[in-house]
């Protein structure tokens, strides 16, 4: 379950209504059906094949309290019977058909989606609108599938001492924001999961108007519109559907700080977090400048200042980093991150990761360096073109997450646009203050940091 976005290069300003428009760079025509339900449509003639996308926009961020793991859950139960399918047959059918299916879920969306030849689009809306609204689930369903789930968990997470870290630190992170309870939830709260609190989630998000299809590849938006209406135009929306209201996090008075120990660590080390602004819908500026400055910091290690400094100028560090994604429809995190050679403890290593990154910010941007990532996210931006599925999961995810179309197409300009000037506003406005950070250690209990503290 991987978020992941592409940067699209088009300088057409595109809003998703009722009106049908298009975006000549992209192909990209939208419209809206009766019911709600939003629809874009991708052309992409070089071959037959088509991408058949329905996002929802409901996630993990939007479960109740105590309900961890359900929209995750629900996801799984979706490939059970419907009215007219029995538990399976969905994935069968794509797949005697020459096509591949899945499903994955964010705190923000959850999706479905079929790759097959562009012939087999009917038949792929026939089913998946089948299951939008006559989903049958049993309680052999609800129990087989938890198991699963908890499997999952076990493998994904229990089984590594990363991901259990990372579990904390989010944790620590969202004080109050879902964003800190895990996307596929809590192992004990998973384990109380039930048919009910499935159906509830289901009959509450599920629904033409709650819910985007994304088409791309071979095929015609009149076409498109046509088998739309028809398969889905015809499901009633829910009347009254509830807005995304969700906790917002309190001022946050301290820096918190953690220590993670686990016997299976074989290379510790430091991370640290902050609370940062995603791309707000007509105001990615901000978005825009600490995805440069994300690249700038720790994006290569060969290249960066982080990698430069750390890696090979002083080789205190075999690994450094930075991240951060602003695609997410509430506050996101940005976060650094460095691997000590060995020799080198975490708290040497902290305050050498502080010290490089107040170098950064006295040092200021060096224009050559800056110019080089632009071109390589522009590159990155037509090399992503290439592929629909790509494209799809573009649109699907931005406009699940607070975004329009106008916003995912003048992404590329916004980020031409940075300056210097805005990276390091950017850069001191998210460093100075350590009360929005959390600072973690990952280590082994027999580390020899671990070993002296436990002694003193």
């Amino acid at each position: 379950m991987r978020l992941a976005f592409l940067m699209l290069a088009s300088l057409l300003w595109m809003p998703l209504t009722a009106a049908t428009t298009a975006a000549a760079a992209d192909n990209v025509t939208t419209f809206a059906l009766d019911n709600g339900m939003d629809v874009v449509v991708i052309e992409d003639h070089r071959a037959p094949v088509v991408v058949h996308m329905v996002w929802y926009r409901a996630g993990a961020a939007d479960e109740d309290p105590g309900k961890s793991g359900i929209a995750h859950f629900l996801e799984h139960l979706l490939f059970k019977a419907t009215d007219d399918m029995e538990a399976g047959e969905f994935s069968k059918v794509v797949a005697a058909n020459g096509g591949r299916d899945n499903a994955f879920t964010s705190y923000d969306y959850t999706a479905y989606f079929q790759r097959v030849a562009a012939d087999r689009l009917e038949l792929m809306m026939r089913m998946e609108s089948d299951r939008m609204r006559d989903l049958r689930l049993t309680e052999d369903d609800i129990e087989t599938e938890r198991n699963v789930v908890l499997e999952e968990r076990n493998q994904r997470t229990e089984n590594d001492p990363g991901s259990l870290f990372g579990e904390q630190r989010m944790a620590a992170q969202y004080q109050n924001h879902p964003y800190g309870i895990p996307v596929i939830g809590w192992k004990h709260e998973i384990a109380q999961l039930d048919l009910e609190d499935a159906l509830v989630y289901y009959q509450r998000f599920y629904a033409p108007n709650n819910a985007v299809l994304v088409v791309a590849g071979d095929v015609y938006p009149d076409e498109v519109k046509r088998l739309a209406e028809t398969y889905y135009g015809v499901l009633e929306p829910t009347k009254d559907l509830a807005t995304r209201a969700r906790p917002t996090e309190p001022p946050h008075r301290a820096e918190r700080r953690l220590v993670f120990e686990d016997p299976r660590v074989a290379q510790p080390y430091v991370i640290r977090t902050y609370l940062a602004p995603e791309r707000d819908s007509g105001a990615q500026e901000k978005a825009a400048a600490l995805t440069l400055l994300s690249e700038l910091l720790g994006g290569n290690p060969a290249t960066s200042f982080l990698g430069q400094r750390l890696q090979f100028d002083s080789q205190d560090a075999v690994y450094t980093g930075a991240f951060y994604s602003g695609l997410s429809l509430d506050d996101t995190t940005f976060g650094v991150v460095m691997v000590p050679t060995p020799g080198i403890s975490l708290s040497e290593a902290e305050a050498k990761l502080d010290a490089a990154i107040a170098q950064f910010l006295e040092a200021g941007i060096d224009e050559e360096q800056l110019a080089r990532i632009k071109a390589q996210l522009r590159a990155s931006e037509i090399y992503g073109r290439d592929s629909v599925q790509s494209l799809a999961r573009t649109y699907g995810a931005g406009l699940t997450s607070g975004l329009t179309v106008a916003d995912i197409q003048s992404w590329p300009d916004v980020l031409a646009a940075v300056t210097s000037d805005d990276i390091l506003q950017a850069a001191r406005a998210l460093f100075s203050d350590r009360k929005v950070a959390v600072t973690g250690y990952l280590r082994s209990p027999t580390s020899p940091e671990a070993a002296s503290q436990v002694s003193q």
